[in-house]
């Protein structure tokens, strides 16, 4: 293990599969940063607080339901820490930190006819910091927007320090609710290297797979495996205008939610459930193909690093295999760094950084005009 500080790390993502909590041993700045994993563990959302969630980020829920929702989950969050703290004998008040990425309620990056850039994140930073005892990080997102970004994606900067390799080309993938990549040149400075959002990643198909089969996600993609295209939904799909969208960009449940693909499954919805998850996944995978192969301004890409909860879609992780050949698909455990945790850990990176004021984003991958510092600090003492 190295030598460095307690911290915990809180990523609970648009696809609403659970609250991810890190505990790790972190050591230095910048590009000496060194990470280790301790222990982790997803927990699953309470039905209540769930169902509240969902209600606010589709538009539903008064203010007042709001405002309580944020306390809720920030008490949600500091049990969570405390109850993995107790699991391996660690004092919560020894941490030297908790970075908390909140749950995202509203995301829009860019200025539209009606509604300026805003982002929103709920779970409490000093509900946290009272029942866990020490300093806390959150509300990662909105300095950047200040600084004329669209606050997304912040894991770039994590990317870079920890994946940037001197001889190979390579591509950070994370497939949570929304897909999104990192693309880290052969020895790349950080203004070499650049990021966005490729589209949805496993969002609209679990929710497709929770009103067609009342499962959450589609298993290894097994579902998927035995289905057929359905073209005509492919193709509106694929015309998606966030698609032909260049780079930086970000989207969430305002492009891919809830909303759009219920339309979709009813406009479909005399085709089998099969064909549906099926054309689902292939569509959802061909916008991450596309999306590499015309903006990753690479002559060659050496690996493909995927981590999040699509990395354990066989289906989808063959159809990158296939379609971006001879490039080697990865996940990020085979570098040593947890799939499903990689998000909460990064944010422990972040928050490192965010403590020791130093900056933690890359203008090029969010379209700011300049490094922040990101993130909200509750001292608690």
């Amino acid at each position: 293990m190295n030598e460095g500080k307690l911290a915990c790390g809180i990523m609970s993502g648009t696809s609403l599969d659970g609250i991810d909590v890190a505990i790790a041993s972190i050591s230095g700045l910048g590009i000496d940063t060194k990470i280790e994993l301790i222990t982790a563990k997803t927990f699953p959302y309470p039905e209540k607080i769930l169902e509240l969630v969902k209600k606010a980020i589709e538009n539903k829920a008064t203010v007042r339901e709001v405002s309580s929702i944020n306390f809720e989950l920030g008490k949600l969050y500091g049990e969570c820490v405390l109850e993995l703290c107790k699991s391996v004998g660690i004092e919560s008040s020894n941490l030297s930190f908790v970075a908390s990425h909140g749950q995202t309620i509203y995301h829009q990056g860019v200025k539209d006819a009606y509604l300026n850039p805003s982002t929103l994140q709920l779970g409490a930073g000093a509900v946290i910091a009272e029942l866990v005892k020490t300093d806390v990080i959150y509300d990662f997102r909105v300095r950047d927007m200040a600084a004329g970004g669209q606050g997304a994606p912040l894991v770039p900067y994590v990317d870079y320090i920890l994946f940037t390799h001197k001889t190979k080309n390579r591509i950070l993938q994370n497939i949570g609710g929304i897909s999104n990549i990192t693309v880290l040149p052969k020895n790349a400075n950080e203004a070499e290297v650049f990021a966005f959002d490729t589209g949805p990643g496993n969002m609209m198909i679990n929710h497709a797979m929770e009103v067609l089969f009342d499962k959450p996600y589609d298993d290894g993609g097994k579902v998927a495996s035995k289905g057929r295209l359905i073209d005509a939904l492919y193709d509106e799909i694929k015309s998606h205008p966030f698609l032909e969208k260049l780079p930086p960009k970000s989207a969430g449940r305002e492009q891919f939610g809830v909303e759009y693909t219920d339309s979709l499954l009813k406009k479909y919805k005399n085709y089998s459930k099969e064909d549906l998850i099926h054309t689902l996944t292939y569509a959802t995978a061909k916008t991450m193909v596309d999306a590499i192969k015309r903006y990753s301004k690479l002559e060659s890409i050496d690996e493909l690093i995927v981590s999040g909860g699509g990395a354990k879609n066989t289906y989808l992780m063959k159809f990158l295999e296939t379609k971006l050949y001879p490039t080697k698909v990865l996940t990020s455990e085979d570098l040593n760094l947890s799939i499903d945790f990689k998000e909460a850990l990064a944010f422990i990176v972040l928050g490192n950084q965010t403590i020791n004021r130093q900056t933690s984003t890359i203008p090029s991958t969010t379209g700011a005009n300049k490094k922040v510092i990101s993130g909200s600090v509750v001292y608690y003492k």
